[in-house]
């Protein structure tokens, strides 16, 4: 099997969440060079050497690095997206640039062409009993059953090869009515909002964190016949901008889903619980099995009631509906 080596060039300070991003993707095994761990090395070594190559110690000044391993396949490509997601909003949240410039490389050798890498991993893909994802060069006859959502993979998200994307649209088939409004939070690609209009839903709202993400998610709404009239993508912080929290609690939807990553679906719990309605669904996918009773505990002091649980591999998604009062 083949692998990929993803550096993700940070500070010292960086370096814990920067590891923890990654371990929140499922990703539990990490390489770090921290540049001042040579150093306090030596300085608290003197005793051992009098001489140390000033070559070796020039070497040593370079940046701190968080390296991580993805397998060079389609779940791999998929995961590489999650981590840019990742740290593109850990850079957003670190206002005084403590974490360093946060850049993600990959070996040079595989960085080229990367867009063009996805068409000899990805085919089509049925998703549960009713979806169907397949990529623009692939097209199918159109004739069948399924709903057919066609995606151009690209640099920044997700395409619905992995797990967490697929247990989700698993729980929005059951979900999703003829009608009914839907919030997808920390949409990406906007492959689960639009799906959900695919469905029958009648309105969709769309919000992520990356501003990129406003028109990648109109143009794939765009590719699948879906009317602008129909969804609404926003772009902007859940967890620090209270006006837009204000916004989509007001608007109160059938169906809310946050495939994300676990702190931050404990993070926008208690908001979540305002955007649905007293009769809607809360699903919420993107966690890892060793987080899964912190994400339960969150989501019951939230004020809702798990219903559903799946899982696939060591990642889990959850249905969940208002808590009745006792």
């Amino acid at each position: 099997m083949k692998w990929l080596q993803v550096s993700i060039y940070t500070t010292s300070t960086g370096i814990e969440p920067v590891s923890g991003r990654l371990y929140n993707l499922g990703i539990t095994g990490v390489e770090i060079e921290d540049a001042e761990d040579f150093f306090d090395f030596l300085e608290n070594n003197r005793q051992s050497w009098d001489y140390v190559d000033e070559e070796l110690v020039e070497h040593k000044k370079g940046e701190t690095c968080v390296r991580a391993y993805v397998t060079d396949n389609a779940s791999g490509q998929e995961m590489l997206c999650a981590i840019r997601a990742s740290i593109e909003e850990l850079r957003e949240y670190d206002k005084d640039g403590q974490f360093g410039r946060l850049a993600v490389e990959l070996d040079s050798m595989q960085e080229e062409d990367w867009a063009n890498n996805w068409k000899k991993y990805f085919h089509p893909l049925e998703v549960g009993k009713r979806v169907r994802i397949e990529p623009e060069w692939e097209r199918s006859d159109g004739d069948s059953e399924r709903v057919i959502f066609r995606i151009d993979p690209g640099m920044t998200f997700g395409t619905g090869s992995h797990e967490t994307t697929q247990l989700c649209i698993e729980l929005l088939e059951d979900y999703i009515t003829d009608g009914c409004t839907m919030l997808d939070l920390g949409c990406g690609s906007g492959i689960l909002s639009i799906i959900s209009l695919m469905l029958g839903a009648e309105h969709a709202t769309a919000v992520d964190i990356d501003p990129n993400a406003v028109h990648i998610a109109y143009a794939n709404a765009e590719r699948n016949g879906v009317d602008k009239s129909r969804y609404t993508v926003i772009s902007g912080n859940l967890i620090e901008d209270e006006k837009l929290c204000t916004s989509l609690c007001e608007k109160r939807c059938d169906v809310v889903a946050a495939n994300i990553v676990a702190d931050v679906i404990i993070a926008i719990a208690p908001m979540a619980r305002k955007c649905v309605k007293e009769d809607g669904a809360f699903i919420v996918s993107g966690i890892i099995d060793d987080r899964i009773n912190d994400v339960k505990k969150a989501l019951g002091e939230a004020g809702f009631e798990i219903t559903r649980v799946l899982q696939c591999g060591d990642w889990a998604a959850m249905a969940c509906k208002v808590a009745t009062l006792p």
